[in-house]
């Protein structure tokens, strides 16, 4: 395992929540770290832009409150996603509330900029930035990132083609800090795999969205719960870069999922917060291939005990 910086280090499990565009929010956030989890939500989720210094006031207040109240039980840290795609208006606003606050965590996505990693080390900030293949990976380490999120196949969302096992391997291979590994992991089965193949930490973002806490509609929850691999499809349309959602709700929106044109680069468009298309967002619903083990709606606090449970249960069944 990687030596990690201070905000990584010492978690309660090594799961990283990923941030769910349009659903994850502090009640959320603050939940997943409660129950030892890195809670992560994008910038862009708070609208308009000054909401969210609110946004970023109630979590870092709750949290010291309850890491006042439980010192010997403390939440685990959050993470902000920073969207630095040229189209995003918002981002210097939002990394100066993000300085402002000293968010312990970044994930930047969609580029990677030497400025928003100094910003984040001005404090002590630790940068992981999203990436599909070897070849980004090494420009995001280049460009002064700490570590990287490996968006394997499977993941909801923007997600690659790699297996993780080739990702993973080819990036272990001149990479020695701090990794988490994205692609349809839901399971604390599927969090010991992935730090067997050489990941510091799990990204887990499909089964959050099943929650008591995410802000999405019970359809797109009991769609998740109801769902297996079968029914996610992958394609470019939406946004113009490549992505997994459910099927129901491509159909739902009058479209034949098996036949999808090609989406055009140009259409992404994070002006203003609101992402390529209101359609695109608000009514297809991202989602990853790891869903067959979802099997209801619960509390943050339960689906992560029950991962806390399954991944002491893989160990000792590894070590046995």
């Amino acid at each position: 395992m990687s030596r990690l910086p201070a905000p990584l280090a010492n978690l309660p499990l090594p799961i990283i929540g990923s941030p769910l565009f349009i659903i994850s929010n502090p009640k959320l956030v603050i939940a997943q770290c409660i129950a030892g989890v890195v809670g992560a939500m994008p910038a862009l989720n708070a609208r308009p832009a000054a909401q969210l210094e609110d946004w970023l006031a109630e979590i870092t207040e709750t949290l010291a409150a309850y890491n006042a109240a439980n010192p010997d039980k403390p939440a685990a840290p959050f993470a902000i996603n920073q969207i630095v795609h040229k189209s995003n208006d918002r981002l210097d606003h939002d990394m100066e509330m993000c300085v402002k606050y000293k968010v312990p965590i970044y994930i930047t996505s969609l580029g990677a900029r030497e400025d928003i990693n100094a910003a984040a080390h001005s404090y002590g900030g630790v940068v992981l930035h999203d990436i599909i293949n070897n070849k980004f990976a090494r420009k995001a380490i280049e460009k002064g990132a700490d570590g990287l999120v490996a968006v394997a196949a499977g993941a909801g969302g923007h997600a690659g083609v790699k297996s993780p096992f080739a990702l993973i391997q080819e990036i272990r291979q001149w990479f020695d800090g701090p990794l988490a590994l994205s692609g349809a992991i839901s399971t604390g089965g599927a969090v010991l795999a992935a730090q067997a193949m050489g990941a510091d930490f799990a990204y887990i973002g499909s089964a959050f969205i099943a929650t008591e806490e995410a802000r999405a509609s019970d359809a797109y929850k009991q769609a998740i719960v109801d769902g297996n691999s079968d029914d996610i499809v992958y394609s470019s349309l939406f946004t113009g870069v490549h992505g997994n959602y459910l099927k129901p709700s491509i159909i739902a929106a009058g479209m034949d999922p098996d036949n999808l044109p090609e989406g055009d680069l140009k259409t992404m468009n994070f002006g203003g917060g609101e992402g390529s298309k209101s359609k695109a967002w608000k009514d297809i619903w991202g989602c990853g291939q790891g869903i067959g083990s979802v099997s209801k709606v619960q509390s943050t606090a339960d689906y992560v005990a029950q991962l806390k449970r399954e991944y002491q249960e893989a160990r000792q069944r590894v070590c046995a």
